[in-house]
This record gives C-alpha cells, structure tokens and sequence, in this order.
C-alpha cells in the first residue's frame, strides 16, 4: 500500500512537469493543438496591413465599380476564415449598410504566413443621390474571428453613392479572400 501512496504524487508531479513544458498543448487560443503542431489565430486588423485601392470607380449611376482590399500579414502565422466583414457608413457613422457576400461567392480558408497577403474586391453599382441610393462616407473592414476588441479598419469611401435594390438593401457585395502573391 505503501508504494501506491507514493506512485500517485510522483505521477501528478510528472503530469504537471509535462504541461507546463506543453508537450500537451492546448487548443484554440493559437499556440498548439493536443498532437503539439502550431494552430494559427484568426487574423486581427491590429496585425494585418491593409489596403484600399486602387478602384475602378463606376463613373456614372448605373455603372459597376470595384474596390480591391489588400491585406498583408505584419504578425505571427493567422487564418482568414469566412467572409470579411465589411460595411459602409454615412455621415458622421450614424447609418450604415452591411455588405453581403457575393452570390454564388465560396468561402475559402486561407493561413498567412508573416509577410503573406491576400485580397477581396467590393463590387457596387452607382446610384443617383436622392433616389434611394447610399450616400457613404467610410468603409470598415473587420476579419471573422478576430474578436470585437481588435477594433475595424475605417477608410475613407470617394467611390460615389451605393444604387438600391429595389428591394430594401444596396448594390453591393463582398468577394471571397484570394490568396495574393507566391
């Protein structure tokens, strides 16, 4: 009996000497999984640089334009999984529109390495102010997963009033990520 009693706390004490070395990993919160491989994080708009532009600006209500967003990884490995998470806001921030994916778009899942990149496009319609068209002022760009805290990219939008629907809503959409560069 004597020796279980010992057996015990030297297995405990060498379970604890394992988990704290991380030969055990842990799950979702970016370091290891349980087979010790590295997971990656969602990518955050903190660590990621991102850029707007250039457009193909529709020139006239009516006309199709798009928007490209770059985004290149400042940080350690992270994922963009989903949709990003894009909206338009009017003056002073006060009214905004949600910008849906495109019809037909399939999400992909894509790792950035530290210097990797990847892009989306806006496609919108043109509309005429005062014809139920969206005036915006600012583009936020938000990534899935990267929680609430990491805050959204704000750009400025010079692209002209977003056209209605008809049916409620706005001419624009949000592609899926591509995987940019090599």
């Amino acid at each position: 009996m004597r020796a279980i009693q010992i057996a015990v706390p030297a297995l405990a004490a060498t379970l604890l000497l394992l988990t704290a070395c991380g030969t055990t990993g842990r799950d979702g919160d970016g370091s290891e999984d349980g087979d010790g491989k590295q997971e990656n994080t969602a990518c955050s708009v903190d660590a990621v640089n991102v850029e707007v532009g250039p457009a193909s600006i529709a020139p006239a209500a009516g006309d199709t334009g798009e928007v490209p967003v770059g985004l290149t990884n400042q940080g350690a490995a992270c994922t963009l999984d989903g949709f990003p998470q894009v909206r338009l806001a009017g003056a002073g921030d006060a009214d905004t529109v949600e910008v849906p994916p495109t019809e037909g778009a399939k999400a992909q899942k894509l790792t950035l390495a530290k210097g990797g990149s990847a892009s989306f496009t806006l496609t919108y319609e043109r509309g005429t102010p005062g014809d139920g068209a969206f005036d915006a002022e600012n583009l936020h760009v938000d990534l899935p997963g990267s929680g609430s805290g990491s805050g959204s990219g704000i750009f400025r939008w010079s692209y002209g009033p977003v056209a209605a629907d008809g049916q409620g809503g706005h001419m624009v959409s949000v592609s899926a990520y591509q995987q940019a560069g090599d």
